[in-house]
């Protein structure tokens, strides 16, 4: 068993030495594709984050309950994030930024572009806002979470909504990730690679070894041809015809005599 693992081991490495810069091409080229793609196609991405709080306030003669009233408001916060992605929310949030430069383009890819999430047994939740413009994804943040500060008060007939932080502008794009799409494009480049190294080997009939005639079809080998190279048959070409010159010289200054 082990025998047979090696020498399959040695076949695969053999395979590869073989078709070496054929893999290393399809790598390179891979990986000039994904840098392309990467700097010069994908379109950059800008996210901004607004947090909100959500804390009821309670009366003097309430603060023994406080600790219940906060479990409340953090189990709330699962509802209120279905609120602010509702069309009661983004409705509003669509009309005011229909001019900003990229803006997604309709209320469905307004809602795709925002991300909700809060952290467990937290009263703080997160609004980020992702765009083509690092300035119109903060807009769209702040002005998601003050629609629903406004909004929750009649939905829900209850004010304890806060925004805690607003969001600005970041000039860092969050995607695409380029360091990441290159390692990406080196790997599938060089997996490329390999696989199509192993199809050519599969696919090739042409025979390499005597052995195989012999042993494997069950054939009479009758002798070997060997391949001469192309160069060597134009040297012995010339070599025949320079000494054929020489003799000829040597007839004509000598006056050969018959």
């Amino acid at each position: 068993m082990e025998s047979e693992q090696t020498i399959s081991m040695v076949q695969i490495w053999s395979i590869l030495r073989k078709h070496v810069r054929a893999i290393f091409g399809t790598t390179i080229v891979v990986f000039i594709a994904s840098v392309f793609i990467t700097f010069f196609v994908m379109t950059p991405k800008y996210s901004a984050t607004t947090e909100i709080l959500v804390n009821r306030k309670l009366s003097a003669d309430m603060q023994s309950a406080q600790f219940q009233q906060v479990q409340a408001d953090v189990q709330m916060i699962s509802t209120y994030k279905d609120i602010i992605t509702s069309p009661t929310v983004l409705n509003s949030v669509n009309k005011e930024i229909k001019q900003y430069p990229g803006y997604p383009g309709s209320m469905g890819a307004l809602k795709d572009s925002l991300a909700i999430k809060n952290s467990q047994d937290s009263q703080v939740f997160s609004v980020t806002a992702t765009s083509d413009d690092p300035g119109t994804a903060a807009a769209m943040a702040n002005y998601t979470a003050k629609v629903f500060k406004k909004k929750i008060v009649k939905i829900m007939s209850i004010n304890n909504v806060s925004i805690v932080s607003t969001a600005t502008p970041n000039h860092n794009p969050v995607s695409p990730k380029k360091p990441l799409n290159l390692l990406a494009g080196i790997a599938l480049g060089l997996l490329l690679g390999i696989v199509l190294a192993f199809i050519r080997e599969i696919t090739d009939k042409t025979v390499t070894t005597e052995d195989f005639l012999t042993k494997d079809l069950g054939l009479t080998s009758l002798g070997i041809v060997d391949e001469i190279d192309q160069v060597e048959i134009e040297k012995a070409a010339q070599s025949k015809n320079g000494r054929a010159r020489a003799v000829h010289s040597h007839d004509v200054g000598g006056h050969r005599r018959v």
